[in-house]
């Protein structure tokens, strides 16, 4: 048996009922296979892949919090420490009632690899709770997050391990989450990314992933002798990545025409109308119902089991931004009858491993998150060097180099699947361009 798939058993084996965590070693140790066939008894003495494969540390732990009727409620807190070869951990929380160790585990896995293409100094991590902010008011979010805090700072810090947000994890998460830090610590440092522009944040990082995914599509399509002017493009999700994304695209000629949320979908023949998206799901905090109620042109589907949503649509570029495992086999196939030519993930792992074999088979130009919603972690590190130097940028030094952040990172995935004789496979590419600086440092720091 080869080492890759003796890995990928022992993956499965130590870590039961961890699907998603299966699924992404498994995507990314398929695309390693040509470079650790190559060289296998060194990366098997070594047991590279089971070091890579294991987190350098789990953190698990209670938060016990109190609601608005005085009745203590508690949740269960996970912070993945997974890799810091390059850099100290970094990678977001999620607060959704999904999340559970395993996909808290695929998360910090993929990050490894992104924050490497980013081609900065950050190593992989990730954290979250089952607790859902979605219904609950500001006092109770902010006993929740002081009661989180009162326990993760002790395993985070500037040099340590810098979170940031994820789902259910925004500007007021992380502003109360700070608060409780700087309050226990007695340290005013960048522990956190994703601050608000008063206390540390950085100018574009709300927009930043939203942005640097349209930025690495639109060099993928020129690079592939396309433009994404003009073009009709599918949008899931409705939160930072999908409304950014979506304003984004526009500004570069491009046609969005759906958003979804967790309860339904928004088709509108006449364009998204990023004002009034911004209006409902960032003001209001309310369901896309009001979207459809305020835009004649809108049409709204309720979402329903079975129902395959915003893929459906007629469309040139598809861009999954909302959550894991969205956009399936069926997905992939209407995709393609479509005429969809190009699909980039601006989630996490988005796709399933079928639905993406199915593209590429296909011929649609096809890039995984890891590359494209990279500009969120990216914009992230620049805050950091921002608080590491007690400097604030100005929005267009940050957009600018996020553009080329990102640009880069599709020239490198680019590069890497052409050398190993897999040209157009990006996959392959951003698995292996991050893969090979991740391997090396960890060589030249040793048994650690």
């Amino acid at each position: 048996m080869s080492y890759v798939d003796e890995v990928y058993e022992l993956v499965v084996s130590k870590n039961p009922a961890q699907p998603e965590f299966h699924q992404a070693v498994k995507e990314v140790l398929e695309s390693l296979r040509v470079v650790i066939e190559a060289d296998e008894e060194a990366y098997r003495k070594e047991a590279l892949l089971e070091r890579l494969t294991v987190p350098e540390r789990i953190i698990q732990f209670r938060v016990p919090w109190v609601d608005d009727q005085g009745q203590v409620q508690v949740n269960n807190g996970f912070r993945v420490q997974f890799n810091s070869a390059i850099g100290p951990y970094k990678g977001g929380l999620r607060f959704h009632p999904s999340v559970n160790l395993g996909i808290i585990k695929f998360l910090g896995f993929e990050q490894i690899f992104k924050n490497s293409l980013t081609g900065l100094p950050i190593g992989g991590g990730k954290g979250g709770c089952d607790f859902d902010p979605k219904g609950k008011s500001d006092r109770e979010v902010m006993a929740f997050c002081q009661s989180f805090m009162t326990e993760l700072y002790r395993h985070i810090g500037a040099d340590t391990d810098v979170p940031a947000g994820d789902i259910g994890v925004g500007g007021r998460e992380i502003g109360y989450m700070f608060g409780q830090y700087k309050r226990i610590r007695n340290l005013y440092e960048g522990v956190l990314t994703g601050k608000g522009l008063t206390y540390g944040g950085s100018l574009a990082r709300t927009e930043a992933t939203g942005y640097g995914l349209l930025y690495l599509t639109e060099e993928m399509l020129k690079c592939n002798g396309k433009d994404i002017a003009g073009k009709t493009i599918a949008v899931s999700g409705a939160g930072n990545v999908a409304i950014y994304a979506i304003q984004k695209a526009q500004q570069l000629g491009g046609k969005p025409v759906t958003c979804s949320d967790s309860t339904g979908w928004i088709y509108d023949s006449e364009g998204i109308d990023v004002a009034l998206l911004k209006e409902v799901k960032e003001v209001k905090r309310a369901r896309l119902t009001e979207y459809a109620a305020a835009r004649p042109s809108a049409e709204y589907h309720e979402k329903k089991a079975g129902e395959h949503g915003v893929w459906t649509v007629k469309c040139d570029v598809a861009l999954p931004c909302a959550t894991q495992n969205e956009l399936d086999l069926e997905d992939a196939k209407a995709l393609v009858a479509n005429g969809c030519f190009a699909v980039a993930e601006g989630a996490n792992m988005p796709t399933t491993l079928e639905a993406t074999e199915y593209l590429q088979k296909n011929g649609v130009l096809f890039c995984p998150g890891k590359a494209s919603n990279a500009g969120g972690v990216a914009t992230s590190a620049l805050e950091m060097s921002q608080n590491s130097e007690r400097l604030s940028w100005t929005f267009e030094e940050v957009d600018s180099k996020l553009q080329s952040i990102m640009v880069n990172i599709f020239h490198n995935l680019d590069d890497a699947s052409k050398k190993y004789g897999m040209e157009g496979d990006y996959v392959a590419g951003a698995n292996i361009a991050g893969f090979l600086k991740v391997a090396e440092a960890m060589r030249a720091q040793g048994v650690c």
